[in-house]
């Protein structure tokens, strides 16, 4: 996809989560009509249901066409281009376009590193199984990256190199479990998310405090006319803790850093809320956020 040298005319892209979702609205700028199919009932499904809805808000105000729930995709040839069926509970059975991007997940690429004759253990999907310091079942070999399907991204990727180096050549102990999760949507605006989501919290039973703050009374949001979006925190009601936040907005990928690093340092959030931040960011809001705290629902 990145190295076509053409304009696609109607895009139809299946899989409504970060890769295409961030292809959608880059070819959409580009000028593409685009359809975007998903088989779930929301965009991002991992997401917390307002996030979700925001991001298709954002979308569809592009001109974006969102078709969900498609339970059964197809695809056929048509004189200009494919139909991929949908078969949605709404709208057209058929979404026609000129050409199709499939964005639905991925499987690593293992088969061919002769795992077996090394006697490498890997999972029913082909992820080389690892322990908590990413070493394998066979002494001696180890396994970084997507490969081994603990996190797929570049930076849990980097983060595996520094946990076995600092292991191997450090005498250090560290772990894969002790990182937390983190991670960015790249449309525009960002979305930066960190820790555990709205529905983690519900599941752990624990007792916690919650805030959604939007981005359009955040003075610098609105001093650059991108107001779109909303910073979300959920911290433990005892500890006072960061469980998790989500930062849809202007700078949201760089803003949650801010409330990541005061979560591995396992600090309260009073450390943020009494912090003097520079004025104009978007990162001087999270007292303001913070003080505004109320039971999760």
């Amino acid at each position: 996809m990145m190295d076509i040298d053409f304009l696609p005319e109607h895009l139809v892209i299946v899989g409504g989560s970060y890769v295409g979702l961030e292809f959608a609205q880059i070819y959409r700028r580009f000028g593409s009509e685009i359809t975007i199919v998903e088989m779930g009932p929301r965009l991002i499904g991992r997401e917390d249901e307002d996030v979700s809805q925001a991001v298709r808000e954002i979308l569809e105000a592009e001109g974006i066409n969102i078709r969900l729930n498609a339970k059964c995709i197809s695809l056929a040839k048509r004189d200009r281009g494919v139909a991929v069926g949908v078969t949605c509970e709404e709208g057209t059975p058929e979404a026609v376009g000129t050409h199709v991007l499939l964005a639905v997940g991925r499987t690593p690429n293992t088969g061919d590193l002769g795992l077996d004759r090394a006697g490498v253990a890997t999972d029913h999907r082909g992820y080389i199984i690892v322990d908590d310091e990413l070493q394998t079942n066979v002494p001696g070999i180890w396994a970084l990256g997507d490969c081994n399907g603990r996190g797929a991204f570049t930076h849990t990727s980097y983060n595996d190199y520094e946990i076995v180096a600092d292991n191997l050549f450090n005498a250090d102990h560290r772990r894969v479990s002790d990182r937390i999760q983190a991670y960015a949507l790249y449309i525009d605006p960002p979305l930066g998310r960190c820790g555990m989501t709205d529905a983690e919290i519900r599941k752990s039973g624990r007792r916690a405090l919650a805030v959604k703050y939007p981005m359009s009374r955040v003075s610098r949001a609105y001093e650059k006319g991108e107001t779109q979006g909303f910073i979300k925190i959920c911290v433990d009601a005892e500890t006072k803790q960061i469980l998790g936040a989500g930062i849809l907005g202007i700078g949201g990928d760089e803003v949650i850093h801010v409330l990541l690093d005061v979560m591995y340092a396992k600090a309260p959030y009073t450390v943020i809320q009494r912090a003097m931040h520079i004025h104009p960011t978007a990162a001087e809001y999270l007292p303001t956020v913070l003080s505004k705290l109320e039971h999760f629902a």
